[in-house]
């Protein structure tokens, strides 16, 4: 990227064409240039088998995954394309956003936005890709209809489609239901006259909750229970977590921002004061977060379908002059991110051997050749954990299932996977560390192990004969089912696949 001296002009749209160009070009070869990683290929095969939910998160990014697959194919770079173009549609819908206000600024806003590191180096498609878009275009909906004095048709359009957006935005990730409680918050407090038109924005989210809700009853409630439930069962207060939110907060808003932000912090107030919707899309999560920090550690991507409020939150406050310094600020900041990335790709996958995470370095650029040592026509390929088994599946173009219990998240086994296919077969369970035989013996009438070499990596191989799945029911499956199956009365239910294969019924009793 080009980085202007200290004294030079800041030319604003040559400066949005050359970081919206110089970003695009970086996050595209990152995305030609970079093994699928273990969440992507978990993603990959929810847009394999499309559905109207999923063992984790509702469906939204499954349905994208597809609908790439179906336009240009199995290619990593085009799965990762929505994540790819994704900055450029959310600074320009903060321009549109801002434009009736200030054409300037609203532009300003974009360039802070496609300044910022996180920007250029992201290339990794996840749940939170569909998530930030239809965040930001529901608010962006939203602040235009706000703008308006006269509550027309036309307006009423903007808070339906704001409405939809966001209910879309909740078919990408539960976080979501943050954007709407800023918008409870706002028209509650400063609103209160326009309530007609909050009732029809809700009416129109509600069939994004209605899907889930369907899907959740007729699959045993498995992403609510992992939500909800599952994964929160080691939560507990910790002094660190709230330090960490603070300073991935501090990362992410960059120190030029830190700077300029308490040197103008005066007038930082006196615009959100006067722009109360945007105030609220930012402080509402802030405070959410802030407070969830307490028990769980805050993952930096849980924020960044807010993130693009505070750079407009900044375009609008900062004097023109502080806005050059902001912009060359960034410049620097996320250029030394740049030569970091163009420096590790000029290095090899053995001159990283001995450091930490090598051997899923292996893995993931390896991968045919590891698995050529593994595979045979007359065995089954699995894996003992979920990351790796969707990389293995992916890179074979064929599901590779996880043989044992695995852990809370990426359960998607439990809705696709039927064991009893594979009564009497050979398994060969592929994985990074010493198995323990006894984990295996009791479901197979031989087993045995060894060792497969790559680059440098030792990688283990369980391999059972004559798989027995009446065991594996009653002993693996039968866990899976007291972890993660244990559905509270109350909650109505139509169906629950992994039930119906366990049990034959679609409320077990309860072990």
């Amino acid at each position: 990227m080009t980085l202007p001296s200290q004294d030079s002009s800041l030319n604003l749209p040559r400066w949005l064409l050359f970081t919206a160009l110089g970003a695009l070009a970086l996050r595209l070869w990152i995305a030609v240039a970079l093994p699928i990683t273990g969440d992507e290929a978990f993603f990959y095969w929810w847009g394999v088998y499309p559905d109207w939910g999923y063992s984790d998160h509702p469906p939204m990014v499954g349905w994208l995954i597809w609908l790439m697959r179906m336009l240009f194919g199995e290619a990593t770079w085009a799965i990762r394309l929505p994540i790819v173009l994704l900055p450029l549609a959310v600074g320009g819908l903060i321009w549109w956003a801002f434009k009736p206000l200030d054409r300037e600024r609203a532009a300003w806003a974009a360039l802070l936005i496609w300044l910022a590191p996180l920007n250029w180096i992201t290339a990794l498609i996840t749940t939170d890709t569909p998530l930030i878009f239809w965040s930001v275009l529901s608010a962006a909906l939203l602040l235009r209809a706000e703008r308006r004095a006269q509550v027309d048709s036309g307006t009423l359009g903007l808070y339906a489609l704001s409405g939809l957006a966001l209910g879309c935005a909740f078919l990408s990730k539960y976080f979501s239901v943050v954007l709407g409680l800023a918008y409870l918050v706002y028209f509650a407090l400063y609103r209160r006259e326009r309530w007609k038109a909050f009732v029809l924005l809700v009416v129109c989210v509600l069939p994004g909750p209605a899907i889930n809700i369907a899907w959740n009853m007729d699959h045993g409630w498995s992403n609510i229970m992992f939500n909800a439930i599952n994964r929160n069962e080691d939560a507990a207060f910790e002094a660190r977590k709230p330090v960490m939110y603070l300073g991935m907060l501090a990362y992410l808003l960059t120190p030029a921002l830190l700077w300029l932000g308490w040197k103008h912090r005066s007038a930082l107030r006196e615009t959100a004061r006067r722009q109360r919707l945007l105030a609220l899309l930012l402080v509402v999560p802030l405070i959410f977060f802030a407070l969830l920090s307490f028990k769980k550690v805050v993952g930096l991507h849980w924020v960044l379908s807010f993130y693009p409020f505070a750079f407009a939150l900044f375009a609008l406050a900062l004097p023109e002059a502080a806005l050059k310094s902001a912009a060359k600020g960034l410049a620097w900041f996320t250029g030394a991110h740049v030569v970091l990335v163009l420096g590790i790709s000029f290095t090899t996958l053995e001159q990283w051997a001995g450091k930490p995470g090598y051997t899923s370095f292996v893995r993931a650029f390896r991968t045919p050749e590891l698995l050529a040592q593994v595979r045979t026509p007359d065995s089954v390929l699995m894996a003992n954990a979920y990351s790796p088994a969707a990389v293995y599946g992916y890179v074979l173009q064929q599901y590779v299932p996880v043989f044992g219990p695995g852990k809370f998240h990426a359960r998607q086994d439990d809705q696709l996977v039927d064991y009893a296919v594979y009564q009497g077969k050979t398994i060969r369970v592929l994985m990074a560390d010493a198995p323990t035989l006894a984990d295996y013996s009791p479901y197979f009438e031989n087993v045995r192990t060894f060792t497969v070499q790559q680059s440098g990596v030792t990688f283990h191989v369980v391999e059972g004969q004559n798989f027995n799945y009446e065991a594996y029911r009653q002993g693996v499956l039968g866990e899976v089912f007291r972890r993660y199956y244990n559905i509270p009365s109350w909650l109505p239910m139509t169906g629950c696949p992994y039930c119906v294969r366990y049990c034959g019924q679609v409320r077990c009793p309860k072990p």
